[in-house]
């Protein structure tokens, strides 16, 4: 398997175990797929969820940007809502997965 199987494995994993859903494979590497060489970058690769600057630049880089979709307050509720189903405790909130989870949130597979 490759490096980024590898993480499209663990990710999917973390899915499981933090969100209690079975992953849509093809919806997963394709986000994964979408991040780029990020996703080897152990900083750019993670969420920090305290970090009110990083919350913003997931709504205007992925939901506005990526997605299309217009800025309101949903969107930062949806990205909160996301990061407490991860868990507070959990330090490595993968950036793959928090998109996975918001695409889904927002029924924008399409897009991908």
């Amino acid at each position: 398997m490759s490096k980024r199987d590898d993480l499209i494995a663990k990710y999917a994993a973390d899915i499981k175990d933090k969100f209690g859903e079975s992953a849509d494979m093809d919806l997963l590497t394709k986000v994964t797929v979408g991040l780029g060489p990020s996703i080897y970058n152990l900083d750019a690769s993670k969420v920090s969820g305290g970090d009110d600057k990083e919350l913003e630049t997931v709504k205007n880089n992925y939901l506005i940007k990526k997605l299309g979709m217009a800025d309101s307050p949903s969107l930062m509720e949806a990205i909160k809502t996301v990061m407490e189903k991860y868990g507070s405790a959990n330090r490595n909130k993968h950036r793959a997965v928090v998109y996975y989870m918001l695409c889904k949130h927002f029924k924008k597979a399409s897009i991908y």
